[in-house]
């Protein structure tokens, strides 16, 4: 299995330098994908259209989001993971960074955001984050700093977490109403 992981590590990572304008897109999107889709979420707070529904499905994205991260420093304490670069099978187009491979904040993040606006019924909103994180992730694979098996790891945190948040933080709670209704 680590063979294939590292084969499609290696050939997506060997798309890298043979241009600058996209080798810089792809170092831009690793480093402030995640921050905008934060951004595009948070900016959707004063959206008019079904404002409640909207609310709690952006609520349910952020809470998505911190328990997919949560969940993935669990799997830290017991998966210590090297860096592609590390053991040869990348090179990385970033400064290099010391915290374990697997599995991938990045994609963990953006997968949760999309995955909790799929679950909540918000199509076009989630397919739009969807593509983004799918862009994100590969964009980490591309620059070297993560392994193939990293970033479907981290979806797949964050697609559980989407799950779990779903399952406990219901809508027309009076949790959900003092939530929902602050601003």
């Amino acid at each position: 299995m680590f063979e294939l992981d590292a084969a499609v590590t290696h050939a997506i990572n060997g798309l890298a330098e043979r241009s600058a304008v996209v080798d810089f897109l792809m170092i831009w999107v690793s480093s402030i994908g995640v921050p905008l889709l934060v951004l595009a979420v948070a900016g959707q707070w004063w959206r008019q259209a079904e404002r409640p529904h909207t609310r709690h499905a952006l609520v349910a994205a952020g809470l998505s989001f911190l328990l997919g991260v949560a969940l993935n420093q669990l799997i830290l304490l017991f998966v210590h993971r090297m860096r592609p670069y590390d053991s040869g099978a990348t090179h990385v187009l970033i400064a290099p960074s010391a915290d374990p491979s697997f599995p991938s904040d990045h994609a963990t993040a953006t997968f949760a955001i999309a995955a909790a606006f799929l679950l909540h019924g918000m199509r076009r909103v989630g397919l739009g984050f969807l593509a983004a994180a799918a862009l994100v992730t590969f964009s980490r694979v591309y620059i070297g700093t993560r392994y193939a098996s990293d970033v479907l790891g981290g979806a797949l945190t964050g697609v559980i977490a989407a799950f779990a948040v779903r399952a406990v933080y219901r809508q027309d709670t009076r949790i959900d109403r003092l939530v929902t209704g602050i601003l």
